[in-house]
């Protein structure tokens, strides 16, 4: 151990920022513990390391007796008043006791602390980057898969994709360079775990953010999200400039905007819905691709049920049910999809004070409830 070792230490706070007290107690810590577990612990011993010159000293402590026992633990009453001139039998002293072989362990356990010190840093600096770094896209490439989890290289240290966050039907491959949503960091005693998705709404929203300035400006606003990764999406948008139209902002000229996001999503069908305050508007909207007569809506159980032409309920449901799971989710309200035929045998039994408009009145008026232009299937 040397002034190398205090010049080194002083240089690693300078670069990295770690305080070198913090590292100068690391180093006394695992000094005492190299001590022991290399000479034994049956001696009360402290290890010194001086913080001006590097040096290192090992100092027992002894009772002091007239007569010796046990050397390790002991020393006689002249032996300790050559140290300590007024000491007296029964005190306790110090002694140095530093093994000659000791100066070499010291050095390698400093080296051991400081690299240690250095990795702990270095993580603490990752998670607290990618901790900030929360909520957004990043870019990295696939480095390798276990047991269909990705494992993508960020730079620094590497994302986590578990097979949930993953965009059901698409395949990666190694050196493959893919874009994923940061949607947690936790910090771990190994370092920083960064899970990343693809599948997650928000990476929808963060997509648009980038390919659709109205977004990322403030004017127009994505109010919410209902996906099925890798199938089809509906997103409700709202603009807060009567001059920009939310929609066709989203899609953008000759549909170049949502056909970025679409291409990066491997085909997903994305269809952007105007949003109305006014829910029956809003649900309506929703369920497009399909025209909608009417929509009842019940604000006590958030039920809504909707009426569509006999032609429509196929298209209303979608396949599987999807158009009106997504439409339900978009909307936070639970659809209940009738036809015409249907809803006429039902109209007798159903509640008529949840909507003040007679099934006659629906019928008589316009068509279907007009639409809001959405791009739709895109």
């Amino acid at each position: 151990m040397s002034n190398e070792l205090i010049q080194a230490l002083n240089e690693i706070e300078r670069e990295r920022g770690i305080p070198k007290e913090a590292l100068i107690e690391a180093i006394k810590s695992a000094l005492n513990t190299a001590y022991k577990k290399n000479f034994g612990v049956a001696q009360n011993v402290s290890v010194e390391f001086n913080e001006k010159s590097g040096d290192v000293h090992v100092y027992s402590q002894k009772k002091v007796v007239n007569e010796v026992e046990d050397p390790r633990l002991e020393i006689t009453l002249p032996e300790a008043q050559e140290l300590y001139p007024e000491c007296r039998v029964e005190d306790m002293v110090y002694v140095e006791a530093t093994p000659t072989n000791f100066g070499r362990i010291a050095a390698q356990t400093a080296k051991q602390v400081v690299i240690q010190k250095l990795r702990e840093a270095e993580r603490s600096l990752i998670y607290q980057e990618f901790r900030e770094r929360e909520g957004e896209i990043v870019t990295g490439m696939v480095q390798r898969m276990e047991a269909k989890t990705i494992y993508v290289n960020l730079g620094r240290t590497e994302g986590i994709m578990l097979p949930s966050d993953q965009i059901a039907g698409e395949r990666y491959e190694v050196g493959q360079r893919i874009k994923a949503y940061i949607y947690e960091v936790k910090d771990t005693p190994k370092g920083p775990n960064i899970f990343v998705s693809r599948a997650h709404p928000s990476f929808l929203k963060r997509l648009f953010e980038l390919e659709v300035p109205e977004i990322y400006d403030g004017i127009v606003e994505i109010r919410s999200i209902a996906r099925e990764a890798g199938s089809r999406s509906k997103i409700s948008v709202h603009s807060y400039d009567d001059k920009v139209d939310p929609v066709g902002a989203c899609v953008g000229p000759r549909g170049f905007r949502v056909q970025n996001v679409v291409s990066e999503l491997a085909g997903e069908k994305i269809d952007i819905i105007r949003y109305d305050k006014d829910p029956k508007r809003f649900i309506a909207n929703a369920l497009s691709p399909s025209k909608v007569i009417n929509v009842i809506p019940s604000e006590e159980d958030k039920v809504a049920r909707v009426i569509v032409p006999d032609y429509q309920l196929s298209l209303a449901i979608g396949k599987e049910g999807q158009n009106a799971r997504l439409a339900a989710k978009l909307t936070g309200w639970k659809v209940d999809i009738k036809n015409e035929s249907q809803y006429l045998e039902e109209f007798e039994d159903y509640d008529s004070e949840q909507d003040d408009t007679s099934f006659d009145e629906v019928m008589e008026s316009d068509e279907v409830m007009e639409n809001e232009e959405n791009g739709e299937d895109a």
